[in-house]
């Protein structure tokens, strides 16, 4: 694994140079694919995440173990001609979450059976994440006992490395970060982490680790996640605000170990994402982003194949996307307020895209399926393109993308992974 670039992310800030790279977290197959693409393209190394609800030793909510998500990411590589030596996967808050209705010990002990799983697997990247409460505890956990949950947990991953005879992985701390997919609420600004509160949080750990025989793993610490003020709600992105986070990116001149690793920056302009990556936060982590562009390709598309085929049903894929969420609703329903009408705008359109969930569902891969047969044996026009698909217009018209269906689908999403590329460089 390509772990070498990680561990020059400090080091390069600390000599002026601007270098950073995108995480991309999702487990959907088209946009693993389009990353890979773009990483073969660029000749850069790809970080591919998963998080501890997403894949885990009981399978997550895609039923994949880390074993299972590795092969599945390993072949696409493969039939893309990726290089295996160029990708890096990651875990992503990986600590007790899944499991934190159960007391503390319970979920502790799921935690490092999951960390196990991760470490043995090659996962080389590793968040260590346990600030958060199990049953009976605080939601949210002071730095003294997420530390010691850390370094329980990194000690896990030390041995299963040593074991399993694979290098051990570099280590993500820090805990304050926006919500997992997205706020709940509107919002129009936000705060970034206190600067002393980063330093504590580093100091903390560095202490904790060291008296814990873990000396070593602390040495392996590459970065910090920390809020820099930046979030998407439903229906809103707050934009960073760079004046606002100066004393926090001033914490890196002491700390000179680490970088800051910035969640939630799916949305962000260019520029801003650019701003990001100057200022030290060269991990840049995106997901919802992503599938938010596939779907916006695949309604476009919907919309086409209505216009061009009477037989196809009208909106065939969003009726049945419609269908499903509403006949399934485990994965929107405590995420949605409102009226059934706002609720119909959210399940398709919001940002947080809790329609993710949805896509690997056998229902959802038919429709897809039909969709894609619809359109596949002709050329679009480009007037329905400019009408459904505007971003994509320019490009067909200029002939450096074919009118086809998969081509615009991988355009949407790499639109997006390009403004991620651009601001790493």
């Amino acid at each position: 694994m390509m772990t070498t670039f990680l561990t020059e992310l400090a080091p390069a800030r600390r000599i002026g140079e601007k270098r950073a790279i995108t995480s991309v977290c999702s487990a959907h197959r088209t946009v693993i694919r389009a990353a890979l693409r773009q990483g073969k393209r660029l000749g850069q190394p790809v970080l591919i995440e998963a998080t501890c609800n997403q894949v885990n030793q009981d399978g997550g909510y895609t039923g994949m173990t880390p074993a299972d998500f590795r092969a599945f990411v390993e072949k696409i590589a493969a039939a893309e001609g990726f290089p295996a030596d160029r990708l890096i996967l990651g875990g992503d808050h990986l600590g007790p979450n899944p499991w934190r209705k159960l007391p503390a010990e319970e979920a502790l002990a799921k935690a490092e059976a999951m960390m196990a799983g991760y470490v043995a697997a090659g996962f080389s990247k590793i968040h260590l994440d346990a600030s958060m409460g199990c049953a009976g505890e605080p939601e949210a956990l002071d730095d003294e006992t997420t530390a010691h949950r850390a370094a329980r947990l990194a000690a896990v991953a030390e041995r299963v490395a040593r074991d399993a005879g694979v290098p051990p992985p570099l280590y993500i701390i820090g805990t304050e970060v926006p919500t997992p997919g997205g706020a709940v609420h509107a919002l129009d600004h936000l705060t970034p982490t206190c600067a002393a509160a980063a330093r504590e949080t580093i100091a903390t750990h560095r202490r904790i680790f060291a008296q814990e025989g873990l000396q070593a793993a602390f040495d392996r610490a590459i970065g910090i996640v920390v809020q820099p003020g930046v979030e998407f709600g439903h229906e809103n992105v707050v934009w960073y605000a760079p004046e606002r986070a100066r004393d926090l990116v001033a914490v890196l001149d002491q700390e000179s170990q680490f970088i800051f690793e910035a969640h939630s920056t799916d949305y962000q302009p260019p520029d801003r994402l650019a701003k990001l990556v100057s200022d030290g936060f060269a991990i840049l982590k995106v997901g919802p982003g992503l599938t938010f562009a596939l779907r916006q390709a695949l309604y476009g598309l919907d919309c086409i194949a209505a216009e061009l085929d009477p037989s196809y049903g009208g909106r065939a894929l969003a009726m049945a996307m419609d269908s499903l969420m509403l006949t399934e609703p485990e994965f929107w329903q405590s995420y949605y307020p409102g009226s059934a009408a706002e609720q119909h705008v959210l399940l398709h359109y919001s940002y947080s895209d809790r329609i993710r969930y949805y896509w690997p569902h056998d229902k959802a891969e038919r429709a897809v399926g039909k969709l894609m047969e619809t359109l596949a044996s002709r050329p679009i026009p480009e007037t329905l393109i400019a009408q459904f698909l505007p971003l994509a217009e320019d490009v067909v018209r200029s002939g450096a993308l074919p009118p086809t269906a998969s081509a615009l689908i991988d355009y949407g999403i790499e639109r997006v992974l390009n403004d991620y590329a651009q601001a790493c460089r």
